[in-house]
């Protein structure tokens, strides 16, 4: 949603945008009250639109399309229907001369992203199906008379890093592609060259341009105003459309816009008076550089002798800052709250550290100290917490090794068969750590779980069935207290053996080729039953269980401290018969 917002009205989201961008059911995020592209296509004398894909679009534009067909975005497992649902309705639309803006969003890449990573086998063949669909439209603006003056832009709302994931700050999440396709612009243009053979740097192969710059741009080229809260500037490819005098217009005219919102800003600065040039020598804050580029516009528009190329260079200039500055202080914060902040959370430790200083040494050891306050200093750097498994790794490896050198070194006499545990564990343990690569940097890299298990489905399995196997047996002897043995194993064996089913049933769904090498016979009879059937019979069981072991407890309590007091009672009845 945050991404949706920042192209359609070119203005830069808040972090509220991406807490709101979980809440289905919110309607605070509209953006049926904002000056954005969709609602100025709207606006047009015959204008109607339509949109198929992700459902955000009708969350944020309520009431706005003429037809519409929205898939929800959150069951990422779908990677084939999400896409047909919006590929069905391609031909007819197509035919169609009623709209005058088509609004298509897939979510497949996006799914095989965040199921599978990048590298997944599925990713090729969904490109090729993308392909497939540009290429027809693209036809379609060729030969369909009214599609010639169609302009089809191209463009993803994020990108993904090493695990299919986005949100973080990598260049392969922040760089999204964007490509403007029309047979009108060969007018200006033949294309670019592609493939290129070594890019610029990560995920930049021709020209680099803000999101926000979508909505001036598509503003310009279809002939309606540019959105009241827009940060984004005209891309400067396009006004080769335009003559000399056009493209001041256009520029101007975004400039202004812009200067409205510079206004609001920084309303303590005046920017239709009189600057003093020297103090734009070194402007003593970033409302004064924007004075001195506005006025600096403003003498070179007053010069009749200025070239247009120097009118349009000092327009750039104004619009590049002007952006870079708003574009931070939308995310700028109330530094006095976070001092706040930081001083209620180093009163609540010194809290902790008091609670702490008063257990015993057994209760709280040195190590648990070092664990505790080492964990905490990692909250201060958000690359830390990226990488939070790896504390954990290392953590758990070191009291390992103190382990092995308490029952080694200090154990009298030296107990071997606990020594032995310890590599043991280690060995175990570098297992794991490989099992599945986690985080931000290493995500994507090689692991157990990617690179043998998949390609080793019968060992996979076993592993599987042995777990669930496992969850039976200690379900059976400590899951179900005060039941019968013989009651408490069959309840665990359905419990687990549901549990197994939905795993089976749910992979035959969503990645049948896990499966291949297994014998039919052991997982046919499973095919087609129903996962929500199977979920219920799963969670019901926990539920049940979950409240029978609070009951148990709960039950068991007085019957504890009836024992605990007896057993004082006859103690004190010995002691004074003695």
């Amino acid at each position: 949603m945050p991404r949706v917002k920042a192209i359609t009205t070119g203005s830069i989201p808040s972090f509220l945008d991406v807490i709101l961008n979980f809440a289905e059911s919110d309607t605070s995020s509209t953006l049926a009250m904002q000056d954005t592209w969709p609602s100025q296509l709207k606006a047009k004398p015959g204008g109607r639109l339509v949109m198929y894909g992700d459902d955000t679009w009708l969350k944020l534009f309520p009431d706005t399309f003429f037809r519409s067909d929205g898939t929800t975005s959150f069951f990422v497992s779908d990677f084939t229907e999400v896409d047909r649902n919006v590929t069905r309705h391609v031909p007819f639309e197509l035919d169609q001369s009623d709209w005058n803006g088509m609004i298509m969003h897939y979510l497949g890449l996006d799914h095989i992203g965040h199921k599978a990573g990048p590298r997944s086998p599925h990713m090729i063949p969904k490109h090729h199906e993308m392909d497939a669909i540009v290429e027809r439209i693209y036809q379609a603006l060729q030969t369909k008379d009214h599609l010639k003056s169609t302009l089809l832009v191209l463009c993803g709302d994020h990108g993904m890093n090493d695990a299919g994931n986005h949100g973080g700050s990598a260049p392969g999440e922040t760089s999204p592609a964007l490509v403007f396709m029309s047979p009108k612009l060969k007018e200006i243009s033949q294309g670019s060259p592609c493939p290129i053979e070594t890019p610029k740097s990560a995920f930049q192969y021709y020209n680099v341009v803000e999101q926000s710059d979508v909505a001036p741009t598509l503003a310009g080229l279809l002939g309606f105003p540019i959105p009241l809260n827009n940060l984004g500037i005209f891309i400067p490819e396009f006004l080769r459309f335009w003559s000399e005098s056009e493209r001041m217009d256009l520029m101007t005219s975004n400039a202004q816009q812009m200067l409205r919102i510079v206004q609001a800003t920084f309303s303590d600065i005046a920017f239709d008076g009189v600057v003093d040039r020297t103090r734009c020598i070194e402007p003593a804050s970033d409302g004064e550089q924007l004075q001195c580029h506005w006025a600096t516009i403003k003498a070179i528009q007053d010069n009749q002798n200025a070239a247009n190329e120097e009118k349009l260079s000092a327009l750039t200039k104004f619009l590049q800052a002007a952006q870079d500055i708003l574009s931070s202080t939308a995310s700028s914060y109330d530094v006095s709250k976070l001092q706040l902040g930081i001083a209620t959370a180093a009163a609540t430790a010194c809290c902790a550290v008091i609670a702490l200083a008063a257990l015993s040494p057994g209760e709280w050891s040195l190590w648990n100290c070092i664990l505790v306050l080492s964990y905490g200093s990692m909250m201060f750097a958000s690359s830390y917490v990226e990488e939070e498994q790896d504390f954990w790794y290392w953590i758990s490896s070191g009291w390992l090794v103190l382990l092995y050198l308490k029952f080694f070194l200090l154990s009298t006499p030296i107990r071997y068969h606990q020594v032995l545990y310890s590599p043991i564990l280690l060995v175990i343990h570098r297992i794991l750590r490989r099992w599945n690569q986690t985080g931000q940097k290493h995500a994507g890299e090689p692991d157990i779980a990617k690179a043998f298990l998949p390609t080793h489905n019968v060992f996979l399995w076993i592993a599987v069935t042995a777990t669930f196997l496992d969850m039976a047996r200690r379900i059976a002897w400590t899951g179900l207290p005060g039941i019968p043995r013989q009651v408490a194993g069959c309840a665990s064996i359905v419990l687990s053996m549901s549990a197994l089913g939905f795993k089976i049933a749910f992979t035959i769904a969503d990645t049948p080729e896990l499966l291949s090498g297994i014998p039919q016979y052991l997982w046919k009879p499973i095919e087609g039953t129903s996962l929500v059937f199977t979920a219920r019979i799963v969670f019901w069981g926990i539920a049940l269980s979950a409240v029978y072991n609070a009951y148990h407890g709960i039950k068991l309590k007085p019957d504890l401290k009836s024992s605990a007091n007896g057993k004082q009672f006859n103690f004190t009845a010995e002691c004074s018969c003695g």
